[in-house]
């Protein structure tokens, strides 16, 4: 049955205000446009880009307006269309239920135009590696797939394609708390940590907003969880089908070097692109979202052997002194520097960035791995406090001076691991500036000490 936002796209033309023009929203613009509506826009930052881009697609867009300007744009809509990642806290949201206005989002508008099969992935971490061997487990078994959502392609602009069989969506939580008719083929749930408090009111909302991807199941849809994560399977509900990854018993799980599945052994250790623990999750989180659309086994093996990795997630950047350093820039939470520290023995680690609002002790959890620490960027405080009683640590001042300090703290002995826990908006445009900058560095010292 369509709801309330299918059926008013439906009846006819609608005025619909979007609240920020990021590269979302203009997608989504052009995407009501094409169909016939009417679009306004909003956005709280003066930027040349943003009123060359309302120009280009003709429409009429205001800049950092007041209150009672936003609350007659509401008025004069339909539907309140918020980009990911605005503050729950922004205004238009108040005026927007106060109005009795719909709020949309970009996965609620695809729903209305496509019902083609969505396997979505959501977590706070692993999400976009997940979601490319997916897409290429699935291409390799025959099944025209694409990635979108929270990637380069937003959802509304993929479903243009008539070629597609299945979309597989990057689905974070500013999108799924947006979202109320999407309905999926698959609904996978990675894991859970704190993140991104500097959006979210608090850490029961972005929880809650994780969990809607639970309640976005099709017909015949199939609920994928991690068996590991407890804040996962307690939001598993007992009505749906669901499959099962991770742990001993799991459907999809690690046996010795192998990985299985429910018709016995898949593929092993040895075999995928790397070996990390979280490595070996992903792929078996992979498994089990692409089998129920399509994929078969055989090809998610050869899609986990043959991929390349993802850039600024512990890859390897050069060596000084004999160590290698390794870029992890896209650990902007605890939680994934914990993931990546345990991968290695000992290393010497740096972190540290813009925090989002987020408990940072939870580093400590992975202590045993990490010889000493420099801190960096906005949190650098934050990040002595946790580890300064166990941990002998180094605050740099920029990210020159950061490898200057691991260099002197690895001796030659351990490698260094850039792995912040934070954001990286404090020194840097997003975390790949962050982590081509530390690459930068790297190899330009391994050359100098080369000469």
């Amino acid at each position: 049955m369509s709801g309330p936002i299918a059926l008013a796209l439906e009846a006819g033309a609608c005025t619909v205000l979007l609240a920020g023009m990021g590269v979302t929203n203009r997608a989504v613009a052009g995407a009501l446009l094409r169909r016939g509506h009417t679009v306004i826009a909003v956005d709280d930052r003066e930027d040349a880009e943003l009123s060359e881009a309302a120009a280009a697609l003709d429409i009429e867009l205001h800049i950092g307006p007041d209150e009672e300007l936003l609350r007659s744009l509401v008025a004069r809509s339909e539907m309140v269309c918020p980009a990911p990642g605005l503050p729950e806290s922004h205004a238009v949201f108040r005026l927007s239920r106060d109005a009795g206005r719909l709020l949309v989002g970009e996965f609620d508008l695809a729903a209305a135009w496509d019902d083609r099969p969505v396997a979505a992935i959501t977590g706070t971490n692993g999400k976009t590696t997940v979601v490319e061997l997916a897409v290429s487990a699935l291409q390799r078994s025959g099944v025209n797939a694409v990635a979108a959502g929270n990637t380069d392609v937003p959802l509304v602009s993929a479903i243009d394609d008539p070629a597609v069989d299945v979309f597989v969506v990057e689905a974070s939580s500013f999108r799924l708390a947006r979202a109320s008719e999407f309905r999926v083929a698959v609904a996978t749930w990675l894991n859970f940590a704190p993140d991104h408090l500097d959006v979210h009111a608090d850490l029961e909302s972005y929880e809650s907003a994780k969990a809607a991807i639970f309640d976005m199941i099709g017909v015949d849809g199939v609920i994928v969880a991690n068996a590991d994560d407890p804040v996962v399977m307690r939001h598993v509900p007992e009505t749906s089908e669901v499959t099962t990854f991770g742990g001993d018993g799991s459907d999809w799980r690690l046996e010795g070097e192998e990985l299985h599945g429910p018709d016995g052994a898949f593929t092993t250790v040895d075999r995928l692109w790397r070996s990390l623990p979280h490595d070996i999750e992903d792929a078996l989180a992979v498994a089990a979202t692409t089998v129920p659309v399509g994929a078969t086994t055989a090809a998610i093996a050869e899609a986990c052997e043959r991929f390349a990795g993802l850039a600024h997630r512990v890859s390897a950047v050069g060596q000084i002194d004999g160590v290698t350093y390794f870029d992890d820039s896209k650990a902007t939470t605890p939680h994934a520097t914990v993931a990546a520290l345990r991968g290695f023995e000992r290393v010497v680690l740096i972190a540290g960035g813009r925090n989002k609002g987020i408990d940072l002790s939870a580093m400590r959890d992975a202590g045993d791995h990490v010889r000493a620490v420099v801190a960096i960027g906005d949190a650098a405080d934050e990040i002595t406090a946790v580890f300064t009683a166990t941990h002998e640590v180094v605050v740099a001042a920029d990210m020159t001076n950061a490898v200057m300090a691991a260099r002197r703290l690895a001796d030659g002995r351990v490698p260094v691991l850039l792995s912040p826990g934070c954001a990286s908006f404090d020194w840097y445009r997003n975390y790949g500036d962050r982590g081509d900058d530390f690459a930068r560095i790297v190899r330009e010292t391994a050359g100098e000490c080369v000469r």
